[in-house]
């Protein structure tokens, strides 16, 4: 009798990355501002949106800030479904089609696990974060626990250039861990409809295999999110916040070479 053989599973292929130079992150950018200018109306609602989370959390900050950080989670819940809306103007304006914002708003419900699990990926990274700060706060703070009122000054005090600068340091490695893991993930589940768990091993490995370059990027959006938020209220964030969401699209779409998309 002859046994017919078990069914292989097929396995997909790992994404093929693309090479890097250092001049590619400003063509990301040059990119992004050519959508925005494409998508007006667009850029001015993700852009309010911004504008809004950072005004509440500022405003937070400076009168209750043991809150923060609930805020914080809810617009990190929030943030990936705005950005997405941003992917999908780009990827539209890519493909020669006019988008739009209705579709941009709902671009996320056909990816709802995918999504789902990413999210459940920042907050495990945040609440991670928030023990790890608790634990430098209570090492390394000199001065006493501040007041609501002069939170700022504490924590900027020359006696706690300590805490300042392990905290910079703690914190900055959990934003590499972020950056590391997102910087293409949301795009590609956007783009190809793959789970969150791919998305984010591709995302690493484009961070392995082009760290310097990765590196300028991730200054880049730094500098230009501070320079967004040092003067008028951070309404700088109008114009960064979709600048910076667009050219994250041509950074995915420049990184990762083509494969089987989903439908725009």
């Amino acid at each position: 009798m002859q046994i017919s053989p078990l069914p292989v599973p097929v396995v997909a292929s790992e994404a093929q990355l693309r090479p890097l130079r250092w001049r590619d992150p400003f063509r990301w950018l040059a990119l992004g501002w050519r959508d925005v200018r494409a998508a007006p109306g667009i850029a001015l609602f993700y852009g309010s949106c911004f504008w809004a989370m950072a005004l509440l959390i500022g405003w937070l900050f400076r009168t209750r800030p043991e809150y923060v950080m609930s805020l914080a989670s809810g617009c990190l819940l929030l943030g990936p479904f705005l950005a997405m809306g941003l992917y999908d103007a780009s990827r539209r304006l890519e493909a020669g089609q006019v988008p739009a914002l209705g579709s941009s708003i709902t671009a996320w419900d056909a990816h709802v696990p995918s999504m789902a699990m990413l999210v459940l990926v920042l907050v495990v990274l945040e609440l991670l974060w928030g023990r790890a700060s608790m634990v430098v706060f209570a090492v390394f703070f000199n001065t006493g626990m501040p007041t609501s009122a002069g939170v700022v000054q504490a924590v900027f005090s020359f006696e706690n250039w300590e805490f300042l600068a392990v905290y910079l340091v703690v914190g900055g490695a959990f934003a590499a861990i972020a950056f590391a893991a997102m910087v293409v993930a949301l795009p590609m589940i956007l783009d190809r409809d793959t789970d969150a768990l791919t998305a984010c091993i591709t995302s690493v490995r484009v961070v392995a295999a082009h760290t310097g370059v990765l590196l300028l990027w991730g200054g880049l959006i730094t500098l230009l999110v501070g320079l967004s938020l040092w003067q008028t209220w951070g309404a700088g964030l109008m114009l960064i916040g979709p600048l910076l969401g667009c050219a994250s699209w041509h950074a995915y779409r420049h990184a990762v070479a083509p494969g089987p998309s989903t439908p725009a």
